[in-house]
């Protein structure tokens, strides 16, 4: 094991800064590159296209678009079940990689299914065969958003089930009024279906975000790979762009809890150094000369809600704790204002005709110099909104 290392708070932030490419925008055919890092979240939808527009230069919608339709570039359920886009190259990293390997921790990554599963007498995985098994004959050929989806397939379940399986699964469940807790089953079951490479995501048509199988969409299935490697290499990208991180850590990023994560740390123990930064944590030996040699970035980003960078889980590493509420919320996040290096507010947009209307918040004084770049970088939301034109007002400090 290599020597242990004592990072700096700043050491640590430039260090990951430049591991999320947000030092230096990459050229425009970075857009595979940007988005394999460490997987960009698509919820709320629009916010990859900002994601990857702060990360690389000429990023457009059409091209964002263009990506997703010609298949460089997949849209599909991932961590912590929810909506990612990553190169397809890189398909087995966010889905088998991620696909959690045992009945246990796939509970703990969707535990708003298991009350339901408990009340059918069900396990996740034989819910998930059931589910699986009448898919092909719904979505052969066919684009179907998740309510139509849940709802065909469900119907079909029913029917293979006993007499008082059945009765519960039509039953009206917790998760939307009127929904039969079986739908509601099968829309958690879809997710572990995207990570075994069976469903994912066509281009959004206006609101629907429409489910498609991966082969028609692909031409083939996602090519199979040991689950071992892939798990390895998902831990991989979360320490480089994460690091220096604990089990927990890497869990809560995940979607499962830490005492699950042996599958995916065992793999690469050897290939880790120990780091004394707000306790004991864990960095890939072959980035320690990284850490301690980033140069904290200059300039300014706009960076959405739920961008790769804020989704880190050691908060008080790049902002101080009472600012925690204004960023991170549990619905109706903002996006985060980065000056420097340092997250210096949050942003919400709000559309008016033709105009976008950007409010900032800051949590300091900024300057006059950096209010002027910010609304630069403001500028160029417009067209990746649909605006013709962007006002940007500031609160605060």
């Amino acid at each position: 094991m290599a020597v242990r290392v004592e990072p700096s708070r700043d050491e640590v932030i430039a260090f990951r800064l430049g591991a999320h490419q947000l030092s230096e925008r990459l050229p425009e055919p970075g857009l595979l590159d940007a988005a394999g890092r460490c997987a960009v979240q698509d919820s709320p939808p629009g916010s990859a296209l900002l994601a990857l527009h702060a990360r690389v230069r000429g990023v457009t919608a059409d091209g964002l678009e263009s990506a997703l339709a010609d298949k460089s570039l997949l849209q599909t359920w991932s961590l912590r079940g929810a909506p990612f886009c990553f190169p397809t190259a890189d398909a087995p990293v966010y889905t088998t990689g991620v696909l959690p390997p045992t009945e246990e921790a796939g509970r703990h990554f969707l535990p708003g299914v298991v009350p339901a599963l408990d009340r059918l007498e069900l396990s996740l995985g034989e819910a998930v065969e059931l589910t699986g098994a009448e898919l092909e004959g719904v979505l052969s050929g066919r684009r179907l958003a998740i309510g139509e989806l849940g709802a065909e397939v469900a119907e079909r379940v029913s029917g293979r089930l006993p007499k008082e399986q059945r009765a519960a699964w039509r039953q009206e469940g917790p998760y939307a009024k009127g929904q039969p807790l079986g739908e509601g089953v099968v829309h958690f079951c879809l997710r572990i279906l995207a990570l075994q490479g069976v469903v994912c995501f066509a281009p959004r048509a206006g609101n629907r975000a429409p489910f498609v199988l991966v082969t028609e969409w692909l031409g083939g299935p996602i090519p199979r790979v040991d689950p071992d490697a892939a798990r390895a290499e998902v831990l991989r990208r979360y320490l480089r762009c994460y690091g220096p991180s604990t089990r927990g850590q890497f869990a809560a990023w995940l979607g499962v809890r830490a005492g699950d994560t042996d599958p995916w740390w065992t793999l690469v123990e050897d290939e880790l150094t120990e780091v004394d930064f707000r306790g004991t944590s864990w960095i890939l030996t072959a980035d320690v000369a990284a850490l301690r040699s980033s140069p904290m970035p200059q300039g300014v980003r706009l960076l959405p809600p739920r961008d790769p960078y804020t989704q880190l889980r050691d908060r008080d590493t790049i902002l101080a704790e009472p600012h925690h509420r204004d960023v991170w919320k549990p619905v109706g996040e903002p996006g985060t204002v980065l000056v420097d290096g340092r997250i210096a507010g949050v942003w919400r947009p709000r559309r008016s005709g033709g105009r976008l209307n950007l409010a900032v918040t800051t949590f300091g004084q900024l300057s006059t110099g950096d209010r002027d770049r910010l609304a630069d970088e403001a500028a160029q939301l417009g067209p990746l909104r649909g605006a013709a034109s962007v006002d940007i007002r500031f609160d605060g400090a």
